[in-house]
């Protein structure tokens, strides 16, 4: 299973779980009263504006993510190993058993609050890069820096997407930069702050004290870390790398090798659980032969077990273990 990050949410996300009950309705009854907060009325009703604030956005994303791993366990799916982008690594964290749901409300509202006030106070931007390998890209933004001030590679999202975040000067001359080093297209994104870079490094700081006084166990499942691209199986390090993620690049495209290619068993299907289908979309080009679903609505999951049934069944397609063997 695979957690969708900032960018995911949408106005009415989760409200058709919360009226469906089970695990997925009651966890989505106790987020208020969690984050002291009116977050479900946001995600129900909106408006839009409020609930793409970065402090609002994640919570709700992962609030609604968990929620949809729990219906699915309730169908008796479960993953046999996790990873999230960005804020999904919470969301992947609390599935997979490391945090509570109720901790990974907390600190993802907190993370948001302070990747929200960093923004203001050091503004910066991002921009999104097609077609020019991660490596070039590393090397434009460092000679970019040098003139214009901190630009970095903040995702590597796939062979051919990239992610920059800084300072925007920065960012603005590194897109220019980039194009002549043959970027097919650099895209401005419609964010509020350098997400990944050394300019939420005050925030980081803040945000370990609040992981360090949280309590992780060791997840059931191997999660893949945003920081390293590997699984991490210890508490401890998931700490370690989340401490490390404000300011590092998310390395998505090493994260996905890993869960396709690094396990003793390629996977026969990979979910992507919340909000929005952008993960599977972008790893469908890069893996054509892995099945991809994407579950977040009471409909998707009403097919989810005949989807999984029917690929467990051809030998020829990769599918999910189901707790009951089905």
């Amino acid at each position: 299973m695979i957690f969708p990050g900032q960018a995911s949410q949408a106005v009415g996300m989760g409200r058709d779980l919360a009226a469906a009950g089970g695990a997925a309705g009651a966890l989505l009854a106790r987020v208020d009263a969690t984050l002291r907060a009116d977050l479900t009325r946001l995600m129900f009703e909106g408006p839009l504006e409020t609930l793409t604030e970065t402090r609002n956005a994640q919570p709700a994303i992962l609030a609604h993510s968990v929620a949809v791993a729990l219906a699915l366990r309730d169908l008796g799916i479960e993953p046999s190993a996790v990873a999230g982008h960005s804020l999904g690594e919470f969301s992947a964290a609390a599935v997979a058993g490391a945090l509570t749901p109720e901790q990974a409300l907390a600190l993802v509202r907190r993370r948001g609050e302070l990747m929200f006030a960093a923004g203001r106070q050091r503004p910066g931007t991002m921009a999104a890069v097609m077609g020019l390998a991660a490596e070039v890209v590393r090397e434009v933004c460092a000679a970019v820096a040098r003139e214009h001030g901190s630009v970095v590679l903040a995702n590597h999202n796939s062979a051919n997407q990239v992610v920059v975040s800084g300072e925007v000067a920065a960012v603005a001359a590194a897109g220019v930069a980039l194009k002549a080093a043959g970027a097919r297209r650099v895209t401005p994104l419609n964010v509020s702050g350098a997400f990944h870079s050394p300019l939420l490094a005050e925030a980081a700081a803040t945000f370990a004290a609040d992981l360090e006084s949280t309590d992780f166990a060791d997840p059931g499942a191997p999660l893949v870390a945003n920081v390293s691209g590997r699984p991490v199986t210890r508490g401890a390090d998931l700490r370690s790398g989340l401490k490390r993620q404000l300011t590092s690049p998310v390395l998505w495209h090493d994260t996905m090798t890993w869960l396709i290619e690094g396990q003793a068993e390629r996977p026969r299907a990979i979910l992507e659980v919340g909000p929005g289908q952008v993960l599977a979309n972008l790893a469908r080009r890069a893996y054509p032969d892995v099945s991809f679903l994407s579950v977040g609505t009471v409909d998707e999951l009403a097919g989810i077990r005949d989807q999984l049934a029917g690929l467990l069944a051809d030998g020829s397609r990769p599918g999910l273990e189901a707790r009951d063997g089905s």
